[in-house]
């Protein structure tokens, strides 16, 4: 089997599938159920379009019509009233180009419905025509080029040779470019005995003056503030397993770096860590994978390019809106503040859902 297992919202039991299967003689409803029911055997969404006869943008379409509505979006009513302005194969071919195509304005699309199919639809109807669809409608994430296309499967084999390294020789941080001459060493007052941390880490620059969150106003939406600004990042921990920790480095120089690290030990002694990071050049250093060596921290590097694999992303989101419409009077407050929120949202699996799904799921028993 090849892909990855499409994440599908049950609606409804296996049982409640197979009645309606039976119940069914209408084909379109057959092979959308149909489809809905191999996704819950735990087929890929390739393989359960294929099943089907359908392309991959069309189970796509389906599994996201499913998840937001459940049976209602999943199959509307197919008969009566006057016929659709693009037939069933039409809308294919639409969704085709469209991902072909992808991302477009709303003008774009109503260009391109023109000229293909020679229709026209009304402004004020064609969002709603893309929401059937299952089209999504939010700001594209920005993409580095140099992120490689198989990003998924690279931190997977990473994760699994971190896991395969616990009684190695040879040090995991250390890499063959390294003094091969050169002795690393666990310090000698480290145990790593007690199972392993699984934990995330990231740099951000969170300040008092950004504004993320929308706020209902009579007047003119505006917000008095004192002219705060925060010079040093804010380093986060975000441990699965373990205790979290959101520390305020000077600067982000490998010293500094080593620092934090050594903070995030202290806080989850007797264990191994494995700490998930990006490639900034203080984390890829030598001296860091070392000192990361010596205090029993094995880094897992993400691909280029690949924030989006970083559970902690998304923490620091929700931490900027949290904190965004709060006043403080100076950057001590400030800091003090963004700790009790960073503190209150690390104690939350959610981030980390899909990650530990897709990544972590052979390994649960190797966690302390």
């Amino acid at each position: 089997m090849t892909g990855r297992e499409k994440e599908i919202v049950r609606h409804l039991s296996e049982d409640d599938l197979d009645r309606l299967l039976t119940q069914t003689d209408d084909e379109k409803v057959s092979k959308r159920l149909t489809f809905i029911k191999r996704l819950y055997k735990g087929a890929t969404l390739e393989d359960a379009a294929d099943d089907v006869g359908m392309s991959q943008s069309t189970g796509s379409r389906w599994a996201r019509l499913w998840n937001k509505g459940g049976l209602g979006l999943l199959t509307p009513s197919f008969g009566g009233g006057r016929p659709p302005k693009l037939d069933e194969e039409q809308r294919e071919r639409l969704l085709d180009l469209l991902e072909e195509g992808e991302p477009w304005k709303k003008q774009e699309i109503q260009h391109l419905i023109n000229e293909e199919f020679d229709v026209e639809f009304h402004p004020n109807y064609l969002p709603r025509l893309l929401d059937d669809l299952g089209l999504s409608y939010a700001i594209p994430r920005t993409e580095r080029p140099d992120r490689p296309e198989n990003a998924d499967e690279i931190l997977d084999e990473r994760v699994a040779d971190a896991f395969a390294e616990d009684d190695a020789d040879e040090p995991h941080n250390k890499q063959p470019e390294d003094d091969s001459d050169e002795e690393w060493t666990l310090d000698d007052d480290v145990r790593t005995d007690g199972g392993t941390t699984v934990g995330f880490f990231d740099v951000s620059h969170p300040q008092p003056w950004d504004n993320s969150q929308r706020l209902y106003t009579v007047t003119e939406p505006t917000i008095t503030r004192p002219l705060v600004k925060i010079d040093t990042p804010a380093a986060g921990f975000y441990a699965l397993n373990g205790e979290s920790l959101l520390q305020f480095p000077p600067n982000q120089e490998k010293e500094e770096i080593c620092a934090c690290l050594e903070a995030i030990r202290e806080q989850n002694p007797g264990e191994r860590i494995l700490l998930v990071l990006d490639n900034f050049s203080s984390h890829i250093c030598t001296h860091t994978r070392k000192r990361a060596h010596e205090i029993g921290i094995d880094l897992v590097f993400l691909p280029v390019g690949s924030p989006h694999l970083n559970p902690i992303e998304p923490v620091w989101k929700s931490l900027k809106w949290e904190s965004s419409p709060l006043i403080v009077e100076g950057a001590a407050e400030y800091r003090a503040l963004l700790d009790e929120i960073f503190t209150a949202l690390t104690d939350q699996l959610s981030f980390a859902g899909s990650w530990i799904e897709n990544h972590l799921d052979g390994f649960i028993q190797k966690l302390r």
